[in-house]
């Protein structure tokens, strides 16, 4: 994801206020990402871009799985 770019390509999209990796210090095989998107629209464009064809694929090659939760910030912003 970082070498190839598309860390870099995500954050830069309209809308993205946030993309970051973090790695539990307990959990080799984890790794968690938090996203925030300045709204829904921004998201939704976010997840029909040929980026997330290309994070599917790596998913693919690398045998990965996902589990995605999302939350609402209690402040009222999206």
């Amino acid at each position: 994801m970082i070498s190839s770019g598309i860390v870099d390509r995500v954050r830069a999209e309209v809308g993205n206020l946030k993309y970051e990796y973090f790695l539990p210090l307990d959990d080799s095989e984890t790794v968690l990402l938090i996203d925030r998107w300045k709204n829904e629209e921004a998201l939704d464009i976010h997840h029909k871009s040929e980026m997330m064809r290309q994070i599917a694929d790596l998913r693919n090659k690398y045998h990965l799985s996902m589990k995605v939760e999302k939350f609402k910030s209690l402040d009222g912003d999206e």
